[in-house]
């Protein structure tokens, strides 16, 4: 699919910028990081995509973007194509741009402090050693953004923490992982529609395998 910068893409008014979200998901760009654990956030906005109809067909501010709309408020969705460890340079280029208050932005990633399948919503902190989160603290002069944190679990043995974040998920893992991006994407719409507060009732439980049958 050819990508393309579209003309038409104009600053928000003030006005509108209240009722306009901008979910960012973390990742590396390239066909050899696409399953990577390292790779959820890109994993999770794909999946909002999916949701909403929507296609990434456009390089914004150097990354892929879409955006739709969902209850009303307009949402943004974007893919830094950055790597990593600069995601801020692309995530204050699009905040700054869209002039949005940075309580309307919602950061997902990977975390390994959590374990897999485990969902964490926040609406502010420090990076917590991740780079591409301190990127874009750096980028934003600030921690009061939200981030959703998508456990992947600790790495196995002595293996290095590198090394693992840039595996695949394993097969075994398929079927798990389609319910957890599920999951973390119901997360991410009640984000946008009630706000951070209700997301993280809902979603920062212990017991979050029973949320998906309620």
């Amino acid at each position: 699919m050819k990508l393309f910068r579209r003309k038409k893409d104009q600053p928000i008014k003030s006005d509108d910028a209240a009722q306009t979200f901008l979910i960012v998901g973390l990742g590396n760009p390239g066909k050899q990081y696409r399953h990577n654990r390292h790779n959820i956030g890109f994993m999770l906005v794909d999946k909002l995509a999916e949701r909403l109809g929507l296609t990434f067909s456009r390089v914004q501010h150097k990354a892929l973007v879409t955006d739709g709309r969902h209850q009303g408020k307009k949402i943004i969705l974007a893919k830094p194509q950055t790597f990593m460890n600069n995601s801020g340079q692309s995530v204050g280029a699009l905040v700054r741009f869209y002039k949005l208050p940075v309580t309307n932005l919602l950061v997902a990633y990977d975390d390994v402090d959590l374990p897999f399948e485990t969902i964490r919503m926040k609406p502010s902190g420090g990076s917590s050693g991740q780079k591409g989160m301190k990127s874009i603290i750096q980028q934003l002069s600030t921690e009061e953004f939200s981030r959703l944190r998508l456990g992947i679990d600790r790495p196995p043995g002595r293996m290095s923490t590198p090394s693992y974040v840039l595996q695949n998920f394993s097969k075994a893992h398929a079927e798990d992982l389609a319910i957890f991006l599920e999951r973390a994407a119901d997360a991410a719409l009640m984000f946008i529609t009630e706000g951070i507060e209700p997301a993280m009732t809902r979603y920062n439980r212990s017991d979050q395998q029973t949320v998906i049958n309620e």
